[in-house]
């Protein structure tokens, strides 16, 4: 009997520190670092509209790897809505989606009330060179960029974000 209760006891422990466990020293250890500049890309939003980093100069940004079908992502979709609600005056906000379906995409965003500009060339994350310049392992990943164009975070945890937006 004491034998199970010490099991007991040890897997609530290891359960309980696993759960407590900072996502980014797992999934975004090879994000760009703090200070460092993003890289130069072009997307296209759903109008086909070319956006680059550099008219976004002068401000700052949090740009949000994601996609529609990310169960991580979507569960993200209400904490960015209220970012972008209480921030965007302040703050551009811009999705870069890896979905690879424009229609599924479009869908997303109305149903859910996605009001910040979304960015996508249509394929995976591993075929895209946007998500490999910006070294994005894991979705969602999201970075605040600075009014020069460095980086002042890099995250998967939209928590993270919303502190830093909050510092600002």
């Amino acid at each position: 009997m004491k034998r199970i209760l010490f099991l007991c006891l040890a897997l609530a422990v290891f359960t309980a520190c696993k759960n407590t466990k900072d996502a980014d020293s797992e999934y975004a250890v090879d994000m760009i670092k703090k200070g460092e500049s993003i890289p130069a890309f072009s997307l296209k939003d759903r109008s086909d509209v070319l956006h680059s980093p550099d008219e976004f100069a002068g401000k700052y940004v949090v740009y949000d790897f994601w996609a529609t079908w990310c169960p991580d992502c979507r569960a993200d979709v209400p904490a960015m809505k209220d970012l972008w609600e209480r921030f965007g005056d302040k703050v551009e906000f811009v999705g870069i989606s890896f979905d690879t379906d424009p229609e599924k995409l479009d869908s997303y965003v109305a149903e859910n009330g996605i009001g910040w500009l979304q960015l996508s060339d249509f394929v995976t994350k591993k075929e895209s060179t946007v998500a490999d310049s910006f070294r994005v392992k894991w979705i969602p990943s999201m970075y605040l960029v600075g009014p020069d164009g460095k980086v002042l975070l890099g995250t998967v945890m939209v928590t993270k974000l919303a502190a830093a937006l909050e510092a600002l």
